[in-house]
């Protein structure tokens, strides 16, 4: 991993953990945003229905929803990396390091517009408190900024996309099961089971890259389905 490699991650774990910061950024404590993470996790267990009841595609779609795209709180993961930055480069393959980076950059994004999201809640609906997605559009259409959102889904393929490329690199898995007993020593699980789990979820796949594909066309319809005001954005099928 080249220092610019570094550099970035340094950067993206300090804005993941400014953005998480009560004292830093108020609007963690905003109502709504329990709400909003609640019925958006929701929203994409039921986007990603397809995928979780597919036994060859579902290992990864709960990846994804739990480590990746999910309402999980990546507290102990980033304190793991934030310990063995200076190691790192020695510990894993530089593609494998670079989808740690994207992890935590989406982590920051998604958390970003969370909170944008919330207080354009709080601004819209001030006396209400459950959401739904006629007024998720609103505040949706209310923060705007579809340059980020169409970055949140290009990280969410990059991520997808290095844990793909990770099963072609020889010894990948060897490293990751020799490092299982020393990590969890080093008090880093939480970074072992990220990488882990990321991995052991996309090797049950026969083509990583299409159902990587998917996600983002899928994701990318919603998004603009939701900015052009579409009566049935997310397209359910109950």
């Amino acid at each position: 991993m080249t220092s610019d490699d570094m550099d970035r991650l340094g950067r993206q774990l300090a804005r993941h953990q400014s953005l998480h910061d009560p004292r830093q950024e108020p609007r963690n404590g905003l109502r709504w945003l329990p709400e909003l993470r609640r019925w958006q996790a929701e929203r994409l267990q039921r986007s990603f229905r397809h995928f979780l009841h597919d036994p060859q595609r579902a290992p990864a779609a709960e990846f994804f929803l739990s480590d990746v795209y999910g309402d999980r709180d990546f507290t102990r993961r980033d304190a793991d990396i934030v310990r063995v930055i200076p190691m790192m480069r020695r510990l894993l393959p530089k593609k494998l390091l670079a989808t740690v980076a994207d992890a935590i950059e989406l982590g920051a994004l998604t958390h970003e517009l969370d909170l944008r999201m919330a207080q354009a809640l709080e601004d819209l609906a001030p006396r209400r408190r459950r959401l739904d997605a006629t007024l998720y559009g609103q505040a949706y259409r209310h923060v705007g900024q579809a340059k980020l959102r169409a970055r949140q889904i290009a990280l969410i393929g990059k991520v997808g996309r290095g844990f793909g490329k990770a099963l072609q690199m020889s010894g990948v898995a060897t490293l990751l099961a020799f490092s299982r007993g020393p990590a969890k020593l080093a008090g880093l699980s939480e970074l072992q089971g990220f990488l882990e789990r990321g991995y052991a979820a996309f090797e049950s796949l026969d083509d990583p890259e299409a159902f990587v594909a998917e996600i983002e066309r899928d994701e990318g319809l919603v998004s603009q389905r939701v900015f052009d005001a579409e009566a049935d954005p997310f397209r359910f099928e109950d």
